[in-house]
């Protein structure tokens, strides 16, 4: 079961995501409940491996969207410094970057249980 002590141990600016949920702790536990179950990530590594750097663009700066208004900052990290090179179009090597994404990503669905 997600709590907020897990989500602090993770790294999650908890504080910031009540914030932006007006300090509603269930509302904000549901949104990163519903966060664990997105499935962009792989389509994300999907459009990177297609060097698709279009999508992979929309796709990354709508998870940077989703990552940084719950404030979770161990995943909203990399996803940024994907989404800074893809704006522009960036060919280069994105696994360091995606697999750190994904190790966090696994590490907010452990926390969630």
């Amino acid at each position: 079961m997600l709590t907020i002590e897990k989500l602090k141990a993770y790294g999650a600016n908890v504080d910031e995501g009540l914030m932006r949920c007006m300090n509603k702790e269930d509302f904000y536990l549901m949104l990163v409940g519903k966060a664990t179950e997105d499935d962009r990530l792989p389509l994300l590594e999907a459009q990177l491996a297609e060097k698709d750097y279009e999508g992979a663009f929309g796709t990354a700066h709508t998870l940077k969207g989703m990552y940084a208004n719950l404030a979770l900052t161990p995943l909203t990290e990399p996803v940024s410094r994907m989404t800074e090179l893809l704006r522009s179009k960036t060919d280069t090597d994105y696994s360091a970057l995606l697999t750190e994404a994904k190790e966090q990503f696994g590490k907010l669905k452990e926390a969630a249980g």
